[in-house]
């Protein structure tokens, strides 16, 4: 993969981020930018943020242009391309590409990986490995947590990686659930687990860093294994910058240098129409981040890693006179089950209740 750089003039790298008010998500998405310069030292590596955080995607693209750069490698540092990777990032770089006459070259998200899988069962092992009980494997049920979204196709890339998992260690069991958006959420998607009767559960979030949908995933669980003594619960970390994570970067990286990047659009909803999001072809592409562009107003609420006490129901509380609930002005597409039992409504509950199931 080294051949792809040897012949680097004039060639730089901009990872792309969505940003968070989160110290710790930001400081470990710096982090991994750094990991990557470690790795690519031979090309000038910049990394930029969609809002809630500096440097924006723009202030990346500028200092990478004020090196000389001629052709700026951009890749979406995300799991999954939904509509963040497929709308907000490509608009703000067009955007710039047409003011400048910078070109730009998008690559693909990190994807269904084996070097992700790899990183991801690194994970699980590590929480194995500290459980202080010693149960088979057969008796173990792995639950995978993926963001969720609004876009199908990245919410089955998240159970492709559970049915990975779940038969790359031999577990008894494996459930997807989700954070939010789409359903089933964590904490109604643990409480239909804990009915199969195995006798631990591995909780496993499937996010890049920390923030509070990490944080709001450890305290759902924590809150069902309360009610369930008799079930071990054990958290898995999330990847952050494991070694393999950092090269699937720099795999991603090189596909846009060689020009082979394939994008998954057989199953994407912008240009097939996907069953239940029929209305969603052919889609404007635009960004919707630009009344939090830049904004840089971390969270006081917690010391260093989030908590999730902002969002203690999955309702954001008011912060600097934006709570991010969605209600900008700006619209997105309705999803078509945001009724479901199990999904979105339960989250945005402000009763304290548990939902029943």
């Amino acid at each position: 993969m080294a051949d792809d750089f040897t012949s680097a003039d004039g060639l730089g790298v901009l990872i792309c981020g969505h940003g968070s008010r989160n110290r710790l998500a930001v400081d470990e998405f710096a982090k991994l930018a750094d990991g990557l310069r470690r790795k690519l030292p031979q090309l000038p590596v910049e990394h930029g943020y969609l809002e809630f955080a500096r440097p924006i995607l723009r202030d990346g693209l500028e200092k990478l242009r004020q090196q000389g750069v001629q052709r700026v490698l951009a890749v979406p540092g995300m799991l999954f391309a939904a509509g963040h990777a497929k709308n907000d990032i490509p608009s703000v770089l067009n955007t710039y590409s047409a003011e400048t006459g910078l070109q730009v070259d998008y690559g693909r998200e990190l994807g269904v990986d084996l070097k992700m899988i790899q990183a991801a069962g690194a994970r699980i092992r590590e929480a194995i490995d500290q459980a202080s009980g010693d149960v088979p494997l057969s008796d173990t049920l792995l639950v995978v947590v993926g963001r969720g979204s609004s876009d199908p196709d990245a919410n089955s890339n998240v159970a492709k990686v559970t049915r990975m998992l779940v038969e790359g260690f031999g577990f008894g069991w494996g459930e997807t659930v989700y954070s939010g958006v789409t359903f089933p959420l964590v904490e109604p998607g643990l409480r239909h687990v804990v009915k199969l009767g195995f006798k631990r559960v591995i909780v496993f979030p499937y996010f890049l860093f920390s923030g509070v949908l990490v944080s709001r995933i450890r305290q759902h669980s924590e809150r069902v294994a309360a009610d369930h003594p008799e079930v071990e619960f054990l958290q898995a970390s999330y990847l952050g910058d494991h070694p393999l994570v950092i090269d699937t970067f720099i795999e991603r990286v090189a596909e846009v240098v060689r020009g082979d990047t394939a994008m998954n659009c057989s199953l994407c909803k912008y240009r097939q129409q996907v069953l239940g999001f029929e209305t969603e072809v052919g889609a404007p592409q635009h960004s919707h981040h630009h009344h939090v562009e830049g904004l840089n107003e971390p969270c006081q609420l917690c010391e260093n890693e989030c908590t999730g006490a902002c969002q203690p129901d999955g309702v954001p509380l008011p912060h600097g006179g934006d709570d991010h609930s969605h209600d900008h002005g700006h619209h997105h597409p309705i999803y078509p089950h945001a009724d479901h039992p199990l999904g979105p409504r339960t989250m945005q509950s402000k009763s304290k209740e548990k939902p029943s199931i």
